[in-house]
This record gives C-alpha cells, structure tokens and sequence, in this order.
C-alpha cells in the first residue's frame, strides 16, 4: 500500500466567467491555478463549462466558438508542464460532429482525459438537449493516482451516474456547476449533495459559479460533504472565492478535513444581495457607464435606486424626478430625500410640455370621446422617452422598475414605465418589495457600494401605492390588496394552481377569476419586457413561456 496516494489538496475556483470571453476566462483560470499553486493544491477544478461561460446558449452552436473553447483548454493543458496543480475545467467539447457539454483533466503539459455530461437538464431556465448530446456511461479520471468521479451538476440529482461512477471505482466526487440561484436552492442542492453522499459513502466537493448573466444569478456558496454527510467546508455566497479542502486516505476511505463553513445569506437577503450582483454584472459585463431611472417618490423606483447604488455606487447612479399635474407634492419631496440619503445626482424634469403636445397633437382624432386610459398613459410614455433620450445622449442604461404583480397583471405601460435595458424587481412580489425596503434600511449586503443606515424614507414605504396619472388614484382602485393578489399570483406562476384551487384555499371567485384573466392577457406585455434577475421557483421569461395567443382558459363551476 506504498505505493498509494494518501492525501490530495483539491482548490475550488468559485469563479465569474463571462459567456463568450474565452480569453479573458483562460486568464482567470491561470491566474486561479498560480494561486492554487500557492495554497499547495494537488488540483484545481473549475465550474462548469468554466472557458466558455455559462450558460453559453446557442453560442455553442457556432464552430468558431468551440474551437477556441478547445484552443484556451490546449493552452491551459500546457501550462500544467511545470510541475503545478493538475486542473480539472469545464468547456463545449466537440467530437465526430457531437457536442457535449465536458470537463477535461489536464496534466504533465497535456489533455489527459475527459468526462461528458450525462444528464441534460431541459426544464425551467435549461435547455442544453438543444444544445448537447448525452455522454456515455460515466468512468473516474485518475487525478494525481486518486480515482475522481467528475458527476457535472445535473449529474448529481438523479442517483445513476454517481451510482455508476462508484460501482467503477471512484474513491472521491468532484462536482462542477453552474447552478443559477433561486430562492431556498441552496438547502435543495445540499440535500440533493448528501443524498448521494449517503448512497455512495463518498466525500462530494461542490464548486458553482458566481455572477449575473442575464436573467440569471449564479450564487457560487460551494461546498463540501464528508463522507458520513458532515459539511467539511463552505464558501460564501454572491462573491468569488478560492479555497482548499484536503482529502485524506484512511483505514475507512478517503476523509475531507474539516473547516468552518462562511455564513451565508438566505430568505429575503440573499434574494436582495442576488438583485444587487445580477444588476452590477448586468451593467459591467455589458460595459455601461451607469445606469439612469426615473425616480417618482414610490416604493418600487425607490428600492431599485437603492438596489442601483448598491451594486454601482452612487456616482454611477442618475435619478430623474419627472412630475405632472397628478405628481403629488408628497412625491417630489420623497424622491428628493431618497437621492438625497443615497448620494445620487437628481434631476427634475417636468413632463407637462410633452404631455401637452402629444394631447395637441391628437386632438383631431380624439375629439368629443372622453379621457381615459390613452391620455393616461401618455405620461408615462413621455417619461420613458425622457429616459431614453438621457440614456442616448450620456451612455447610462435606463432601469425599469415594474414589480412582478404589475408585470403579472399587465399594470405598466408599454413603451412608458416598462422601457429600460433591465429590471432588478422584476421577479420581486410588491409585498416583497415592502419586506425588503425595511429590510435595506436596516442592513445592506457584504460588498455593498451604498451607504450604511436609512436610504428610502419611511413615507415612501408606508403611503398607499399609486402611478399618479389621475386624481387620487391608488393600485388599489384596479388591484386587488397586495397580500392577497400576490397570494393568488404565487398560486398561478410559481405554484400552476388552478383558479379552483384558489378558491379552496379561500379566495373570491371573482377576485381569482380577475386576476386569471389579466394574468393571461398581459403576456404579450411581458414578451417585450426588459430581462431582470430571477429569484423565485418560476420567473416570467426564459422559465415560463406561454404563447400570446392563447384561447385557453380553466374556468370556475
């Protein structure tokens, strides 16, 4: 027994690639394996599909890509000639016209093997059959002589992979992922990582990616579990981070030393440090110098400021007061105490002479009917086209504010309050919004560029909501009370309730049938929605998709 290996140093590179920058994302990998080397690594392992960035979507598709994908790993491989960390990183590998989705072992200056993804998630914000083709039954790679199962993200939740993998031999699981974040899945993952730990009796290692691409979050929070299901070791959350968990051969099989775990935020602060990395990664990845919004005194423009400041800092955050004859004085003042406690520049905007023009202009054609939801709206479109024009003229992306009830029930207005290149709210309830405006008054997120204490005035969180384009108007006065339209909207989205059910957990027939109604004669609204970070089980967009046209309706008895 000599001759066995009896420990291996294994880093975990919790990292945040850009899809599509295979250069950059090789530059950080290398600067992650000299790292490692420092820490006195063994071997690196990467996230999932690491060089090409996930999710890379249909870019895979394209010949061009993954032969560069295949170059930076050729590179990469030649770089372990000196002596360093094995690397284990994932990347699009193209084979006799298939594509899969694989990580490869590289050592001694070469590609020494490589695994395929078995299971292809196709379900909520996945779509890699589309994309990829199933590997073969899963082998270990010999990592530094120790047998390594390389089970790829979804791999792990359903037992047969890992089941395989041991039944070959494998004496440790290394697990890449790229496992977008959402609320409560962090608990899922570990129950889904110790499941198979008991299974197997193998110690597991869980690497995930962090950052915002698109839609989604990436919430890295990797993690260790020793073979008896103990937590061995645990990284942050919403931030990078490099570590090594050590893995000891004994009498009984390999054993991972143990390290406290870093805490990490659940419930309401994470969903809120999550809103704040989505939109910072938005806006740099895509390189834009800040971003604009038209801040109204509410409750929704208020937290997306804050949001704003926090992932950016106040100088790259322009908030725009934009008042009408319904603007409440109320309004103007809330709006200027909130840029005032963030530290953002604000502007005052009058809107009047748009407004008043666009009116003029129509008059022949709306002469003698009465004023209704088509004037109303006119204000809001002149605000959304003040915005652009700011976002024109200086280069700041204009953020839109709509929660996820409005953005539901079709309350918002095209080509008005709904223009913006992203929304930080959008998968945000409007009782969820409240919880976590007192919430950021309270506290704010590690990394946090905002300031510490009170940035949205009481006011605005306690006033009766309302868009002020009529006299005394409320939400209230088209809505339902937010608890209970957001009761029935979680039971219709992320629950697919039927309006029966509904009505059996005690809400009105009539209310439920209202809010059923909207909720599907809003989809082509939401089709043409700014994207905006995902939170919940079941986000609108990429995660469900209904068609516009669509006669289908569940009736009530």
């Amino acid at each position: 027994m000599t001759d066995l290996r009896h420990s291996l140093r294994i880093a975990l590179a919790q990292l945040n690639p850009l899809v599509g920058n295979i250069d950059g994302n090789l530059s950080r990998a290398r600067e992650a394996r000299r790292e490692a080397a420092r820490l006195g690594a063994d071997v690196i392992l990467f996230p999932e599909l690491f060089l090409a960035g996930y999710s890379p979507e249909d870019l895979v598709l394209r010949p061009a890509f993954t032969a560069a994908c295949a170059q930076a790993c050729e590179a990469l491989a030649h770089d372990t000639a000196d002596g360093g960390p094995a690397v284990l990183v994932g990347l699009p590998w193209a084979d006799a016209g298939r594509l899969h989705n694989a990580v490869a072992h590289l050592d001694d200056g070469r590609i020494v093997d490589k695994t395929l993804k078995v299971d292809l998630p196709n379900y909520g914000v996945f779509d890699e059959k589309r994309v990829f083709e199933p590997g073969p039954a899963p082998a270990p790679l010999v990592v530094r002589g120790v047998r390594v199962g390389v089970p790829i993200c979804e791999d792990i939740w359903t037992p047969g992979p890992v089941a395989t993998l041991k039944a070959a031999g494998a004496e440790l699981l290394l697990v890449p992922n790229g496992s977008p974040y959402r609320r409560e899945v962090e608990a899922e993952r570990t129950a889904i990582a110790g499941a198979r730990v008991s299974e197997t009796g193998l110690p597991l290692v869980y690497v995930n990616q962090v950052g915002g691409q698109d839609e989604l979050v990436f919430d890295g929070a990797s993690f260790a579990l020793d073979a008896d299901g103990a937590q061995a070791a645990g990284l942050p959350a919403f931030t990078e981070a490099i570590a090594i968990v050590e893995a000891r051969r004994t009498p009984e099989g390999w054993r991972l030393d143990h390290t406290p775990p870093a805490a990490i935020p659940r419930g309401d602060e994470a969903d809120y440090t999550a809103c704040v990395l989505g939109l910072r990664d938005y806006v740099g990845k895509n390189r834009f110098p800040g971003v604009v919004l038209g801040l109204s005194g509410g409750i929704d423009s208020a937290l997306a400021a804050a949001i704003a400041v926090d992932a950016l800092g106040p100088d790259r955050v322009h908030c725009v007061m934009l008042p009408y004859r319904f603007t409440a004085s109320e309004s103007i003042e809330d709006a200027a105490a909130c840029a005032a406690l963030l530290g953002v520049r604000h502007d005052v905007l009058p809107i009047a002479p748009a407004v008043e023009g666009l009116e003029a202009s129509l008059a022949p054609l709306f002469a003698n009917l009465p004023r209704d939801v088509a004037e109303e709206n006119l204000q809001s479109r002149a605000r959304g086209t003040i915005l652009m024009a700011i976002s024109n003229k200086f280069g700041a992306m204009v953020l839109t504010t709509g929660n996820k009830s409005e953005v539901a029930v079709g309350y918002a207005t095209l080509y008005g309050d709904m223009n913006g290149g992203f929304n930080p709210l959008k998968d945000l309830y409007k009782t969820q919004v409240f919880r976590l405006a007192w919430l950021r008054n309270r506290w704010k997120p590690s990394g946090s560029a905002g300031p510490d204490g009170i940035v949205i005035p009481e006011r605005i969180i306690t006033r009766p909501p309302t868009a002020e384009l009529r006299e005394n108007q409320t939400d209230q006065d088209s809505l339902p009370p937010y608890d209970i339209l957001d009761d029935i909207l979680d039971g219709l989205v992320e629950r697919q309730l039927s309006p029966a059910d509904l009505v059996a957990r005690g809400h009105a027939a009539e209310t439920v049938r209202k809010v059923d109604r909207l909720l599907a004669i809003a989809e082509y609204k939401r089709r043409q929605a700014a994207p905006g970070v995902k939170v919940s089980r079941r986000s609108f967009g990429r995660e469900r998709r209904y068609p516009i046209t669509n006669g289908f309706r569940e009736t009530l008895a």
